[in-house]
C-alpha cells in the first residue's frame, strides 16, 4: 500500500514523469534521465532518493532545492533522501512530497 501511494504521488506530480525498474526498485525519469528512485529494502521503511542520474556530475555549490519541510536528508548538494516508515508518515508528508518532487524535476531538467 505504501509503495502504491508513493508511486501515485510521484507520477501525478508531473505528466512528463515516466516509471521503470532500476536498482531493484521503482525509478522515475524525465526524458529518460533518472531523477527519483524508490528504495524498498529493508522492509521496515521506504526511501525516495532524489538524484541527477547514475553518472557522477560536478556538484552544485548549493542544494538543488530548498526544503523547509525537513522531509529531506541531504547526502550531497545534488542528492537527498526522504524516508517513510509507515502509511501515516506518507499521508502526513504528501503535500510536502508533491512540492518537493515538482521542485526537483523543475531544477534538474533545466
Amino acid at each position: 500500500m505504501e509503495i502504491e501511494n508513493l508511486r501515485e504521488f510521484i507520477l501525478n506530480s508531473d505528466v512528463r514523469i515516466t516509471e521503470n525498474i532500476k536498482w531493484n526498485g521503482p525509478n522515475y525519469c524525465i526524458n529518460n534521465e533518472d531523477r527519483i528512485t524508490m528504495r524498498v529494502q529493508p522492509p521496515k521503511q521506504i526511501q525516495l532518493i532524489f538524484h541527477r542520474g547514475a553518472k557522477v556530475q560536478e556538484l552544485p555549490k548549493n542544494r538543488i532545492i530548498e526544503d523547509d519541510s525537513g522531509l529531506l536528508i541531504w547526502k550531497t548538494s545534488d542528492r537527498a533522501v526522504a524516508t517513510f516508515r509507515n502509511a501515516g508518515e506518507i499521508e502526513q508528508g504528501k503535500v510536502n512530497l508533491t512540492d518537493i518532487v515538482k521542485k526537483w524535476i523543475q531544477e534538474t531538467t533545466k
